[in-house]
């Protein structure tokens, strides 16, 4: 796909993204998962996102706009994303039917490149998708891919933005769905210079760390929340979120994750797996 080029917002070369993962959206707007209406849920984190009136230059999605696999749920994603008025660029999860996403999306106003290039700084979206299983697997040409745009713009820092955490989280049951070629993952991108970064979606919980020099960093649900270390499938109370990311020139990022506020999506607390 053609790479996109955005000029920074700001005179000093930062790049400012508003990182967004995991809505579950479902054809049937008035269902629910486990208890929280997602599309709801959506709806009022894309509001509290506008009344905050930041100023960021692109949308980033992390995979999992929907639950069902619909063409329906996307176009409802297409239309409550709107309203931000900014790029949004996206990768599938393991909930996403990834080549229909493709095919339709740019029709309905989400953007399907691949590669977005700023002036200091490029992303490189990944699939990790395993068609309707959890885990992920990441195959050797999206690897390759994102060496060839460190070589096409070896200039630029890189952020590589994949759904599945190619990290274990320390979360018994939810490390059973990460990206179970994780090994192969990290070994090929600290080969890559220029790799500053790792965002995903997925793990449904605010997690940052850094491994051998490369952070990776994963945002809250606009959805359901997993609670962090824990054993056995848990959901969290804690409010759906988003998160902020400011990519600066000299290769370091700043970023903060906000919640939604009078928090009112309150999962069924009684279940043991969806």
């Amino acid at each position: 796909m053609a790479p996109r080029y955005i000029t920074p917002a700001s005179p000093d070369g930062t790049v400012r993204v508003l990182q967004l993962t995991d809505c579950h959206l479902f054809a049937d707007e008035s269902k629910d998962l486990l208890g929280v209406n997602t599309s709801e849920s959506f709806k009022a984190v894309v509001e509290a996102v506008r009344a905050q009136n930041f100023d960021y230059d692109f949308i980033a999605f992390t995979g999992d706009i929907s639950q069902d696999y619909s063409a329906t749920s996307y176009q409802h994603f297409a239309n409550i994303i709107s309203v931000l008025e900014k790029p949004v660029f996206f990768l599938p999860g393991n909930h996403d039917d990834g080549p229909l996403m493709y095919r339709i999306f740019e029709r309905l106003g989400v953007q399907i490149a691949k590669n977005v290039i700023t002036p200091k700084w490029q992303f490189v979206f990944l699939n990790s998708e395993v068609y309707a299983v959890p885990h992920g697997w990441i195959q050797r040409k999206q690897l390759d891919y994102a060496a060839f745009c460190s070589r096409r713009s070896p200039s630029q820092h890189m952020a590589i933005l994949v759904h599945h955490m190619p990290l274990l989280v320390n979360s018994a049951w939810l490390d059973t769905q990460t990206m179970h070629n994780l090994d192969e993952f990290n070994t090929y991108i600290h080969r890559i210079n220029d790799v500053r970064c790792v965002v995903t979606g997925h793990i449904h919980q605010e997690f940052d760390t850094v491994e051998r020099g490369i952070r990776y960093i994963a945002t809250p649900s606009t959805s359901i929340q997993f609670t962090p270390r824990s054993n056995d499938f848990a959901l969290d109370l804690l409010a759906p979120g988003w998160r902020y990311l400011a990519f600066k020139p000299d290769g370091s990022i700043d970023t903060k994750v906000y919640r939604l506020n009078n928090n009112t999506f309150i999962p069924n607390m009684d279940v043991d797996g969806y």
